[in-house]
């Protein structure tokens, strides 16, 4: 059996992926923040001042790419952190002023780019699509959590 691009969801989807981020970037570039950014926008823009942790598990993605992207984001001006109130290892994250006025524009640039690429969908295309994307996401999570608790599952003794 050969293994063609065009009928690999795998492959379609990272093509989709990229092609998302590269319609968000350029209208992101003129308004001062990158794809990668974006979701960390969107969750302080729904719930401000909460910690590097509380945005890991949020947003699912790993420490380090976290850390570097916050990095970026306190340079750019977007955020600023302050230390915790109660724990002296953690630091509150909240949107400076240019952060909390991006919303509207970076918002309407992300619904662009969403329209732009699927142009002529129907609305229930749309929707269908997005419920599909849904559910193997769903799937994606579950097959990640089997595996990580298999790995952490000592082996059975032989029978």
């Amino acid at each position: 059996m050969t293994f063609e691009n065009a009928d690999s969801t795998l492959y379609l989807a990272s093509q989709l992926a990229k092609s998302l981020s590269r319609a968000l970037q350029k209208r992101a570039a003129s308004l001062g923040f990158s794809p990668g950014q974006f979701p960390v926008l969107q969750s302080l823009w729904q719930e401000d001042g909460v910690t590097q942790r509380q945005l890991l598990h949020r947003l699912d993605i790993e420490q380090a790419t976290l850390a570097n992207t916050l990095a970026r984001m306190e340079r750019d001006g977007l955020i600023a952190r302050r230390p915790h109130p109660k724990d002296r290892r953690a630091q509150i994250i909240e949107l400076t002023d240019h952060g909390r006025s991006l919303e509207p524009l970076a918002t309407d640039a992300a619904n662009q780019a969403d329209g732009d690429l699927f142009g002529g969908f129907r609305r229930f295309e749309k929707e269908l699509l997005k419920e599909y994307m849904r559910m193997a996401l769903a799937n994606a999570r579950r097959l990640e959590a089997t595996s990580t608790e298999q790995a952490a599952s000592p082996p059975a003794p032989p029978a």
